[in-house]
């Protein structure tokens, strides 16, 4: 009895502690049974808080809502169907199994035996007392909220951060608009259900926006792509869109939809129902893709560029084009190093040039690209023009010709661009290469290379590729060697036009190397223009220094008893050949040609007597100072072959045959057996005399420090200063000397590889400096020649009109006549597009020019 007592007293005890537990229990089951309800109403009260009703479709948010009703039905029976009411007993178990010994159940048994037993039912109280003194630490259970075993995917937590994104951007306001839903505007109401529309044409069109409700019932011509934008007002349901331009199909938005808009896709009716409604008919103008051709077919410049005239029309505009170059391999003659398989090429992507100012929708422009350096100039190329315009639509034309690019008319600059394709096309081709390279350059002495440094680049460039082909030939190399062989074709070609006579030489070796070739007439036409004018600028240094022996009486003498000839001579001559070239009798026009080279070359042994001017001395001292230091380099080069190679001290080397090999033959290392030794050369416009040369006794570095000094006191004496191109003259020789020295101090060390780079930069720094003080030259002798001219009355204007008083300004009187009025309309045209295509001039002078080609 006494047992019994303590139990019931330690149970009330307990009685809070249970129901707290109680309640825990509660709280679990609810939470299992219904998550799913509240995480759908976070969601339902985010999106109306958000504002999504004033954003959907009437319809969309009835059917949303009905279907959000019918889960919260689903849900809620579900969760009550789960949902167990949590008992006393249960909380005591839950609060009992928190405890040791489970005493609150020990509290509640009875003794099973022993109940009529004294010494048992002492042990029994005893029991029951050790058992309620346990309970006096019980605690209520919190209880396991955790659902993540109902919930895997964070549905709930999702739901909760939709609700307090809501809660931080949206509106509680909201929530009072869903009683409003299918309401109309008070002030629409009101007036009654009205409408407002606008049409908007894509902005390249160029074309205004309409308003709709301007727009008379009918029929309107839209462009495509065109955007409607439609807005009623009043109660949902009084007004409607019915349409059939935009092609929609599937999701459509409710025809009663307060704001409404789409795009013009297809002809078709435009129909708003209701009071004050309106129909038209929709005629959709198609934009039609643009269209490019060739307006010509492409051709190459003098300098290699192409020039493919093209024209591009669309219905608004164009935007951007390209061309696209791709190699015709089926097209290509597989013969000699074209025989191997190609390597692959990526295509080559130029973009088309656009009119900067001015309407696209039709121009003519012409693309002008060089592509003389790539591996498939003068090959079958597919060509694919394409242009496009605002609405994406591309237009395509594809054309197939060979790629222009620059004519080599030199034979031995023809033979190096052809070796240097044959390695672009194929590395395989490098061995093949090398051969060719070898047989060209066995027997330099049969006036193959004018130039020994040109034999000794050439040989250069066959070592390194024979070296590379033996240990493995790599793209990056292969075009180090074709960027060698390009600049060494283009030294082989042009040579040296630092003097009229060499450019008119040169002039007319082209010309009768491609009557010889068959040459187009657009090239020979070029070189013809090139003679012309190689022509007026050995004329015109021949009058200046006629004008500077003037007043030598054994000039005047001499000429009283030779032939006089004026330009205007050989312009009749040149044109001769010309017209024989176009009439296709090309044995005459050589035969005339050459007659025209012996009386120019007469001419030129006859003016070349008499004093010098201080220019032609400084010029001809320079051509002497490059002269020595080409012997210098050769000499140097030589003995940096003796190194690797003992044979060929006695000339029995192979590699050395030919310039100064052990045999003697063609041109001395020391340059005293060079050309231009005995070519109408006289003593004394030298910078030194036989006597002065040095010797092969002396040694390179001392000569190199003589040739050094030489050139600095040439320094002093030049002409020009205070020019722009003087002063450019004069920092190109400072480079020369400066590169000089290193090749001084180089040769000192016994350094030969590093002296002979040297050497070849002081090279290039002297020609350098050449061409720009014969350019400083020929600039103080137009000057002197205006300047007199315009003392005499007798300049004429770029027309040919006189300057002085022959006539008016605004007549044709005084005007060429004849052929030479043509001439120099061509001149004209031609340096006006040259000024033209210039980038680095001044906007308003191109647009200037731009201005006389569309006139003229």
């Amino acid at each position: 009895m006494a047992a019994h007592k303590t139990s019931e007293a330690a149970l009330r005890r307990l009685s809070r502690v249970i129901s707290l537990t109680r309640a825990g229990l509660f709280a679990e089951t609810i939470t299992r049974a219904f998550w799913p309800v509240w995480s759908l109403l976070f969601v339902l009260l985010a999106l109306v808080m958000a504002g999504a009703q004033d954003q959907m479709p009437l319809e969309a948010i009835w059917i949303g809502g009905v279907l959000a009703f019918a889960a919260l039905v689903v849900l809620m029976i579900r969760g009550v169907r789960q949902f167990e009411w949590p008992s006393r007993d249960m909380a005591i178990a839950r609060l009992d199994a928190t405890l040791p010994g489970r005493p609150i159940q020990a509290l509640r048994d009875e003794a099973a035996i022993g109940k009529a037993d004294t010494a048992s039912q002492a042990l029994w109280r005893v029991h029951q007392t050790r058992m309620a003194t346990r309970t006096e630490a019980a605690r209520p259970v919190h209880p396991d909220l955790r659902i993540s075993r109902l919930d895997p995917f964070g549905l709930r937590h999702i739901a909760l951060l939709f609700l307090l994104v809501a809660f931080a951007f949206g509106s509680v306001s909201n929530l009072a608009t869903v009683k409003d839903l299918g309401v109309g505007n008070g002030a629409a109401l009101a007036s009654g259900p009205t409408w407002e529309g606008w049409i908007e044409p894509p902005t390249y069109t160029g074309k205004p926006a309409l308003y709709l409700n301007d727009q008379a019932n009918g029929t309107l011509q839209l462009p495509q792509g065109s955007r409607v934008l439609l807005r009623l007002y009043g109660e949902v349901g009084a007004l409607t869109v019915a349409e059939t331009v935009s092609g929609r199909v599937g999701s459509v938005d409710s025809a009663a939809d307060p704001e409404q808009s789409f795009d013009i896709t297809q002809s078709g009716s435009l129909e708003i129902s209701g009071p004050s409604g309106a129909v038209w008919s929709i005629e959709m103008q198609t934009d039609t893709a643009p269209v490019i051709a060739a307006k010509g077919t492409p051709e190459a410049s003098g300098r290699g560029e192409m020039t493919l005239p093209f024209e591009a029309t669309d219905d608004y505009g164009i935007v951007q084009g390209s061309a696209v170059v791709r190699l015709d391999l089926a097209a290509v003659e597989r013969r000699y190093g074209l025989r191997d398989a190609p390597e692959a090429r990526p295509a080559v992507e130029v973009p088309l040039p656009l009119p900067i100012a001015g309407d696209r929708a039709a121009f003519d422009e012409v693309l002008i690209e060089d592509f003389s350096q790539h591996a498939w100039a003068h090959l079958p190329v597919v060509v694919d023009l394409s242009v496009e315009d605002d609405a994406g639509q591309i237009g395509e034309a594809t054309l197939r010709f060979d790629l222009p690019a620059r004519r080599f008319f030199d034979p031995l600059a023809a033979a190096v661009i052809e070796l240097r394709r044959d390695l672009l096309w194929s590395k395989t081709n490098g061995r093949r290469v090398a051969q060719l390279m070898r047989a060209i350059s066995h027997r330099p002495e049969d006036d193959v290379f004018r130039k020994e440094t040109d034999y000794l680049r050439f040989r250069t460039i066959l070592r390194r590729l024979e070296l590379n082909l033996d240990h493995g030939l790599s793209g990056e190399k292969r075009d180090e060697f074709a960027a060698a062989l390009w600049a060494l074709a283009l030294d082989l070609e042009d040579g040296d036009l630092g003097s009229a006579a060499e450019r008119l030489r040169q002039a007319q070796e082209r010309l009768s190397e491609a009557m010889k070739n068959g040459a187009s007439d657009e090239d020979i036409a070029r070189l013809m223009q090139e003679l012309r004018e190689a022509t007026e600028d050995y004329m015109r240094e021949l009058a200046r220094r006629n004008q500077q022996d003037g007043e030598d009486g054994e000039n005047q003498q001499s000429a009283e008893n030779s032939m006089q000839m004026d330009q205007n001579d050989l312009q009749r001559m040149m044109d001769r050949i010309q017209e024989l070239m176009e009439q296709g009798r090309m044995a005459e026009a050589q035969q005339a040609l050459e007659e025209l080279q012996r009386l120019m070359e007469n001419m030129r042994v006859t003016q070349g007597e008499g004093q010098q001017s201080p220019g032609e001395q400084a010029m001809e001292g320079l051509a002497d100072t490059l002269r020595e230091q080409q012997g210098l380099s050769d000499e140097a080069f030589r003995e940096l072959q003796e190194q690797f190679n003992p044979g060929a001290q006695s000339g029995q080397s192979q590699e050395n045959e030919g310039y100064s090999g052990g045999e003697g033959r063609g041109q001395a290392h020391d340059g005293t057996g060079g050309e231009g030794q005995g070519d109408g050369e006289s003593e004394g416009q030298t910078g030194q005399s036989d006597g002065d040369q040095p010797g092969q006794s002396q040694a390179l570095e001392d000569r190199q420090q003589d040739l050094r000094q030489e050139l600095n006191r040439q320094l002093g004496n030049l002409p020009g200063q205070g020019t722009p191109e003087g002063d450019t003259a004069r920092r190109a020789l400072g480079d020369a000397e400066e590169a000089m020295e290193g090749a001084e101090q180089a040769l000192r060390e016994d350094d030969l590889a590093t002296a002979i780079d040297r050497q070849a930069e002081a090279m290039d720094a002297l020609r350098e400096g050449m061409r720009n003080l014969s350019e400083a030259m020929a600039q103080q002798q137009q000057q002197g020649q205006e300047g007199s001219a315009e003392a005499q009355g007798n300049a004429q204007d770029p027309l040919g009109r006189s300057q002085g008083n022959r006539g008016p300004a605004g007549t044709e009187e005084g005007l060429l006549q004849g052929e030479d009025v043509y001439r120099q309309a061509r001149r004209l045209l031609d340096e006006i597009r040259r000024r033209s295509g210039e980038a680095e001039r001044p906007e308003a002078e191109r647009n200037y020019l731009e201005r006389l080609l569309e006139r003229f």
